[in-house]
């Protein structure tokens, strides 16, 4: 039986076991709506999680929960006009440089001649944070969207960056190329998370740590519809069990949040959590899976592609306000007190 603490630096490890089935992966019925903020996870052999203290409730989420900007075309022209402002007001209230530097501190960016792939990259926001550690000239960026690679190339320390267009799921590196791989912010639009975290042990090096940096699902009610209707916003559960399924080892979750935000799970975040796995072995991850979720390359009905566009980017303007609420209720609700 491995024992697993979650207290203050909001860190989860499971030493032995796989993640419990049955408590909010894909295609299942019902799931944790919180994990303790403090308390004990036990895992047994027979893979049935026991919270210890305190208890949890459950709530159902169905798998075929419709989400309006997930896939790949949608997040395209999503970014296609987030972007120009991308910088100023999504990463001020979700991703900020404090957060960035958290949650990069797992991914152990401790020498300056490691190979690292950025992928998601963006606006380059996290590749700032990466070529602290690491030299630019040793780290790649990879997006889907050349808006948001426009805005990466401007930006003065990632000039010698290789900056490449691509899908996270089906990444241009071979086989056993980087020490580190790191995605933040990216999770969320991929059809099929677990071929993506497929994709990242694959490219790594043995010995080579993966870190991906993402949403967690909410629990308050509104937040929890407006997410699960926007996009995807996994359980940490489901993190675990991606990373463990694509064959990582030393398997480990920090939660992450700005100063003034007291409840990280009640309303989520676009960045919540920073997950990471270390590579055992050579070679391709051993899971098999089947042909992508997702063909873009298949056409679409415009008049569909447009409605789900538009209802996606109402349902993501709840989670710029969010973060407008939560400074204010920091202002006003004394110190000690959760909000």
């Amino acid at each position: 039986m491995a024992i697993s603490m979650l207290s203050g630096a909001e860190s989860l490890k499971l030493v032995n076991g796989r993640a419990p089935v049955g408590l909010g992966f894909v295609g299942s019925n019902f799931q944790f709506s919180c994990l303790p903020k403090k308390g004990l996870l036990s895992f047994s052999k027979n893979q049935k999680a026991r919270i210890l203290a305190p208890r949890c409730s459950t709530s159902a989420r169905p798998a075929s929960q419709p989400r309006f900007i997930q896939h790949k075309q949608e997040a395209f022209w999503f970014y296609r006009f987030l972007s120009i402002v991308y910088d100023h007001i999504i990463n001020p209230g979700h991703w900020t440089e404090d957060m960035r530097d958290e949650a990069l501190e797992p991914a152990d960016l401790y020498d300056r001649n490691m190979t690292v792939v950025d992928v998601g990259g963006g606006t380059g926001f996290t590749t700032l944070g990466i070529v602290k550690h690491v030299d630019a000239k040793n780290v790649t960026i990879l997006d889907q969207s050349p808006h948001q690679l426009a805005k990466a190339k401007q930006k003065e320390p990632l000039k010698e960056c290789k900056i490449i267009e691509g899908d996270a799921e089906d990444l241009p590196f071979p086989t056993d190329y980087a020490d580190r791989y790191i995605s933040a912010g990216s999770i969320e639009y991929w059809p099929d998370p677990q071929r993506g975290i497929k994709e990242a042990y694959r490219v790594l090096k043995i010995g080579g740590k993966a870190c991906v940096i993402g949403p967690v699902h909410p629990t308050f009610w509104l937040s929890r519809f407006f997410a699960d209707m926007w996009m995807l916003f996994p359980k940490e559960e489901e993190y675990i069990e991606w990373f463990q399924e694509a064959g990582f080892k030393d398997v480990k979750l920090k939660r992450i949040g700005p100063k003034w935000y007291r409840g990280v799970r009640r309303h989520g975040l676009i960045m919540g959590c920073s997950v990471t796995g270390v590579k055992p072995l050579t070679g391709d991850s051993p899971l098999k899976l089947g042909p992508k979720a997702e063909d873009v390359k298949k056409p679409v009905n415009p008049f569909m592609f447009l409605l789900r566009l538009i209802l996606g980017s109402i349902a993501g303007a709840y989670f710029v306000l969010v973060p407008i609420y939560m400074w204010i209720k920091d202002q006003i609700v004394p110190k000690g007190q959760p909000i």
